[in-house]
């Protein structure tokens, strides 16, 4: 089977766009997935490309020597100090620029507000022929499938669809049969790592693990062939495998290029 890779930005945070599309196309990943959405949270980098600047500017240039294509973009966060046409922007160019989806996940437990602010976001999105994919995760408010569930089928989009996790369907503790009941054209993207069997209970350690030491494909204890086999089969891998140390070890480019090989390492042990 012919899997198709991306390499999530949280995996390589510290390049630059332009430097992670050179550097993954050199690795042999398919598609990048970028953070261009800029939340000005605390320590975030801004790789905002909006408004056309020199880094949008390098970033569509790389884009046209590398041949890479972008995915995705994240991330359009639902939260109660943000209203999601603020993204529009970034949307926009995101679409400009190719990609053809979104990510989305939801903070804040206000459900009315929430349901209408995702919405909001799908109508933006069909604008610019964009997807949006909502992801649960493990820490933020709405953290099974079960609540994305609930969400996707309020708002009714056909541009919205689900984003499955392997380590927070893991530690959401989400079973398989979940993913029966869901038309497969609503799922289009997979972050796949692999975690340890522990499930943290407080709050600061299951972040540090889903920020900061998150596994190979394969070194842990999930059954990520198992999730990624009730997907569909031209499912995009998207490799999402933040880890400090072993950045400080080997660099972001050793890294990057070992999540690509362990994962493909991983899947053809199964035949796929």
């Amino acid at each position: 089977m012919d899997r198709k890779y991306s390499l999530a930005h949280l995996t390589v945070l510290g390049w630059t766009t332009p430097e992670m599309i050179y550097n993954a196309k050199l690795i042999g990943y398919d598609y990048v997935s970028i953070r261009n959405i800029f939340m000005g949270l605390k320590g975030e980098l801004n790789y905002d490309l909006s408004g056309k600047n020199n880094l949008y500017k390098l970033t569509k240039r790389a884009l046209i020597d590398t041949g890479m294509r972008i995915n995705d973009v994240e991330l359009a966060m639902i939260r109660d100090d943000r209203d999601v046409s603020s993204y529009e922007s970034a949307l926009e160019v995101a679409a400009e620029l190719g990609a053809t989806d979104v990510i989305s996940s939801i903070w804040t437990s206000n459900e009315n507000y929430y349901i209408e602010q995702f919405s909001k976001l799908c109508d933006i999105a069909a604008q610019y022929n964009l997807f949006v994919n909502l992801e649960f995760v493990t820490w933020a408010n709405v953290n099974n499938l079960k609540g994305v569930k609930k969400v996707i089928s309020t708002v009714n989009k056909n541009n919205a669809g689900y984003l499955i996790d392997t380590l927070h369907f893991y530690r959401s503790k989400v079973q398989l049969s979940e993913l029966d009941e869901i038309p497969e054209k609503k799922f289009r993207i997979a972050h796949i790592c692999d975690g340890p069997e522990e499930i943290p209970t407080d709050k600061e350690d299951l972040i540090f693990t889903g920020r900061d030491a998150r596994l190979y494909v394969g070194e842990g204890v999930i059954d990520i062939n198992a999730i990624i086999k009730k997907l569909p089969e031209d499912i995009i891998l998207e490799i999402e495998l933040p880890h400090i140390q072993r950045v400080k070890d080997y660099g972001y480019t050793e890294h990057a290029k070992r999540c690509l090989e362990t994962a493909r390492k991983y899947f053809a042990s199964y035949g796929n």
